[in-house]
C-alpha cells in the first residue's frame, strides 16, 4: 500500500483531548494536502475524529476552521499553485478551510473505524484501558489497520502482545501541543514490523517533525529523563524541608531549575503544566517495568491525596497544583502539612537572600535566541561551579544529576546516543543545551 493509499481512511482516537485535537490538526492538513495533488484527483478521503464525548465534537471542529485557517495565511504561496483558479488569497484561506473540514468525520461509535488502515491513539495514559481500545478495533476492523500510539511511557510491546496485534503498532510520541512542537519520538517494539516504522518516520517528517528513536523501555527517552529530574527536585524539597518549610524549599528547587539552570520554566511549574497526575501515573508505569531504582515521590504523593492535579483549563490557563497561578505566573505555593496556599511574596525575600547572588544574570530568552548560545552557557556554567553560594552549589548539583540522568538512559539501552538525549530535551522541553554536556 502506498504512502497516499495508508491515508485515505485514518481514524484517529481521542480526538477531541488536548493531544488528539492537536493530531487530528496535523493529519487533516496532511491528508487534505495530498487529496490535493494530481494523482489524487476524485479518490475520496476520511479522517474519522473519533471521541466518546460527542459534546466535545463542535469544540474540535471549531478548532480546526481557527487553526486551518492561521495555517493557510502561512502556505499561501503554495496553496496559490493548490488552487489556480482562486485568485483572491482570502477565498483560498476560505476553500482550503472547506476542504480540510470535509476530510474530517467527527464521530463518536468505534464502528466509524471499520474501514480505517492506519489508526493514531491518543486515549488515558492507563495500558488497560489502550488493551481493550486496541482489541475492540480489532473486532471491528478486518483490514488489520497500523496502530499508532501517542502513549508517553507504555511499553510499545506490551501493548503489541496483550491486544495480539502481530507488529502493526509503533510509539508514536507527539509533545504537547503537537502542532507547534517539532518533536516526535518514534519507539518500535522489538516485534513491529519494518514498514509500520518505515511509514511512521515518512509521516512524521511529512508533519515537519524533527524524529528520534527510542528504544522500548518505560517512559522513553523525554519522560525518562523529565521523571528523573522531577524526583530529583522532590528528593531535594524532602530533605530542605528539614531545614526549612515546603513552600520554601519547593520555591528554592523551583528558582534554580529555572535561572541558575537557565530553563524556560522551574521544574515543579513543568509538573503543574504537564500534570501531576500525569508524572505520578507515569512514575508508576516506570516503577512496574524498570527494576533497581525507587520511584517513589512524597511530594507527588501528598497533591494526589488531596487531589490538586495542576493542568490546564478548556481555555488553556494553568490549573492550581503545587503552585497557584495569576495571569500564568506562579503567586503562592501549596504546604501539604499546612493544607493552604502560601504567598510567594511572603517567602521570597528569605529564599533569594539564602540562595545569594547568581553568579551571572543570564535569561532562557535571550540565551535561546543568541548566536553565542554555547559561549554565553559556558561562561555562566564556569562562573556558576566556581561560586560558593548555596542556590550555586545546589544548582551545580542539579545540573551533575541531570547529566547522570541523561547518560544512564544511553547505559541502559533507552537512547542510541548522547545526541539523541540531547535533541529530545532541547527539542521536546525547550531546555537550552543538553543534559549531557561539559559543564558540570
Amino acid at each position: 500500500m502506498k504512502y497516499d493509499e495508508r491515508l485515505q481512511n485514518v481514524t484517529i482516537i481521542g480526538a477531541a483531548g488536548k493531544m488528539g485535537s492537536g493530531i487530528v490538526l496535523l493529519t487533516a492538513v496532511e491528508m487534505t494536502d495530498v487529496s490535493l495533488m494530481r494523482e489524487n484527483k476524485g479518490k475520496k478521503f476520511v479522517l474519522n475524529a473519533l471521541d466518546l464525548n460527542k459534546e466535545a465534537l463542535p469544540g474540535l471542529v471549531e478548532y480546526l476552521k481557527v487553526q486551518v485557517y492561521k495555517l493557510s495565511e502561512r502556505k499561501m504561496d503554495t496553496l496559490k499553485r493548490l488552487y489556480p483558479k482562486i485568485k483572491d488569497e482570502k477565498d483560498i484561506s476560505e476553500q482550503y478551510v472547506c476542504d480540510v473540514l470535509e476530510i474530517v468525520n467527527p464521530v463518536s461509535d468505534m464502528s466509524a473505524a471499520e474501514e480505517s488502515t492506519m489508526i493514531f491513539e491518543a486515549a488515558v495514559e492507563n495500558p488497560d484501558i489502550k488493551v481493550k481500545i486496541f482489541k475492540e478495533l480489532e473486532k471491528i476492523n478486518s483490514l488489520k489497520p497500523w496502530y499508532f500510539t501517542n502513549t508517553s511511557s507504555i511499553p510499545i510491546h506490551l501493548l503489541n502482545d496483550n491486544a495480539e496485534l502481530g507488529g502493526r503498532i509503533v510509539g508514536f510520541h507527539f509533545y504537547n501541543p503537537p502542532a507547534v512542537q517539532k518533536l516526535v519520538e518514534l519507539i518500535p517494539a522489538d516485534k513491529t514490523k519494518k514498514e509500520v516504522i518505515e511509514f511512521a518516520d515518512m509521516f512524521a517528517k511529512r508533519l515537519r517533525k524533527i524524529v528520534v528513536f527510542s528504544n522500548d523501555i518505560a517512559a522513553f527517552i523525554g519522560n525518562g529523563h523529565f521523571t528523573r529530574d522531577i524526583l530529583h527536585a522532590s528528593n531535594e524539597v524532602s530533605r530542605l524541608s528539614g531545614e526549612m518549610s515546603i513552600p520554601e524549599s519547593i520555591y528554592i528547587m523551583n528558582k534554580i531549575s529555572q535561572q541558575y539552570l537557565v530553563r524556560p520554566m522551574g521544574i515543579f511549574q513543568l509538573c503543574d503544566y504537564v500534570g501531576i497526575d500525569v508524572c505520578y501515573k507515569i512514575l508508576r508505569v516506570m516503577e512496574q517495568h524498570i527494576s533497581g531504582e525507587d520511584f517513589n515521590s512524597e511530594l507527588l504523593e501528598k497533591m494526589m491525596e488531596v487531589n490538586i492535579i495542576g493542568g490546564q483549563n478548556s481555555d488553556g490557563s494553568q490549573k492550581d497544583g503545587l503552585m497557584r497561578y495569576e495571569k500564568g505566573r506562579p503567586s503562592a505555593i501549596y504546604d501539604y502539612i499546612k493544607k493552604e496556599y502560601i504567598s510567594i511574596a511572603d517567602i521570597k525575600g528569605k529564599c533569594d537572600s539564602l540562595l545569594g547572588e547568581a553568579p551571572s544574570s543570564v535569561k532562557w530568552k535571550e540565551v535561546i535566541a543568541s548566536p553565542d548560545k554555547d559561549i554565553i552557557l559556558a561562561n555562566h556554567f564556569k562562573a556558576l561551579t566556581s561560586c560558593d553560594c548555596y542556590g550555586c552549589k545546589l544548582a551545580a548539583a542539579y545540573g551533575k544529576k541531570a547529566n547522570e540522568i541523561g547518560n544512564k538512559l544511553i547505559k541502559h539501552g533507552v537512547a542510541r546516543n548522547e545526541e539523541d538525549v540531547n535533541t529530545v530535551m532541547k527539542t521536546g522541553f525547550f531546555h537550552s543545551y543538553g543534559p549531557i554536556n561539559n559543564f558540570f
